[in-house]
């Protein structure tokens, strides 16, 4: 068999290419894995470097932009995963169009590759913010999209083509949403990372509005088995929520990082509120549990103590990266 991963450099893609690679996945056990990706500043081949010697991995610098490039590389029986994505949200606020020409014509440009030669089936990767904020109660994957950044609107348009591929070409999809992930190897731009490599070099670290926005976490390796299950008995057309189960306010979720790297709330600095933040998301993960059998195993206290650890050991990692930041 043959898996195309789409962003497999990434924090997410990467996640998911190391545990497939590694025998995490029985059904993909002897799978050859293409990984495409751009190598922007979110990817890195350092992400794949516990798995870069295996004889089953083939990694292509590439943009999924490239018709070319991504008409050459698929093939009939492929299963793609297609994780590739502009993702940080205040980057979108600044600037749209990258995650317009990326989120959207990029996914648009391997559906129409995917269809040509009939591919196995793809699995499209997004994100529980094309729903919007929730006051009370949880999204199920039938509630309708209402996205609230540029990020997650140029999400809900890849999730609409991959859904309307299904529908005209009849080629095999599935889309999944997962609520906020995290874990080792994610970008220090992100919340959690950007945390905790703050506090580690001794800055203080940026708390928006009043720290009440509600998220559900998730961590990495939870996601990509949940993504695993749906590409492998996922039905076609079908939407899958992969939730964590564990939702905390930021403020909260602040006080348990100062917690682990014994820090008290000196190290923090309120700052003004994010345009269009989301107050709160939140979904039902029963689809897939029920048809599927996923279920999150890491608590999030093992996984966060776990990630701090790992960026604590690893300041060769995402040294640079912050640095580039500056």
């Amino acid at each position: 068999m043959r898996i195309v991963v789409t962003g497999g450099a990434g924090f997410v893609g990467s996640y998911f290419v190391r545990q497939a690679l590694t025998g995490a996945y029985e059904a993909y056990g002897d799978a050859e894995i293409v990984v495409i990706d751009k190598l922007t500043y979110a990817g890195s081949e350092a992400n794949l470097a516990e798995v870069a010697a295996s004889p089953r991995l083939r990694l292509v610098r590439g943009d999924i932009c490239d018709e070319t490039l991504i008409r050459r590389l698929l093939r009939r029986d492929d299963l793609v995963v297609h994780f590739a994505a502009e993702s940080h949200v205040d980057r979108s606020i600044m600037c749209a169009q990258e995650f317009v020409r990326t989120n959207v014509l990029g996914t648009a440009t391997l559906l129409s590759a995917a269809a040509g030669v009939g591919v196995g089936k793809f699995v499209h990767v997004s994100t529980d913010e094309v729903y919007g904020s929730i006051e009370l109660g949880s999204w199920h994957e039938g509630e309708p999209l209402d996205p609230s950044s540029p990020y997650s609107a140029s999400k809900a348009s890849s999730d609409l083509l991959v859904k309307s591929f299904h529908r005209t070409h009849g080629l095999p999809v599935c889309v999944t949403r997962a609520s906020n992930t995290y874990g080792p190897y994610q970008h220090p731009e992100k919340l959690i990372p950007l945390f905790i490599t703050h506090l580690l070099s001794g800055k203080r670290v940026p708390l928006y509005g009043d720290g009440e926005n509600v998220r559900d976490w998730l961590h990495a390796s939870d996601h990509c088995q949940g993504i695993a299950l749906v590409a492998e008995k996922g039905r076609p057309g079908e939407v899958y929520n992969i939730g964590g189960g564990t939702e905390v306010t930021n403020r909260e979720l602040t006080g348990k990082l100062l917690e682990l790297l014994d820090d008290d709330w000196s190290m923090v600095r309120e700052v003004p509120d994010r345009k269009g933040h989301d107050r709160r998301y939140s979904l039902d993960s029963g689809k897939i549990s029920d048809e599927l059998g996923y279920k999150p195993t890491v608590l999030f206290e093992d996984g966060l103590a776990e990630t701090v650890a790992w960026y604590a050991q690893q300041s060769d990692w995402w040294m640079p990266l912050k640095a580039s930041q500056c």
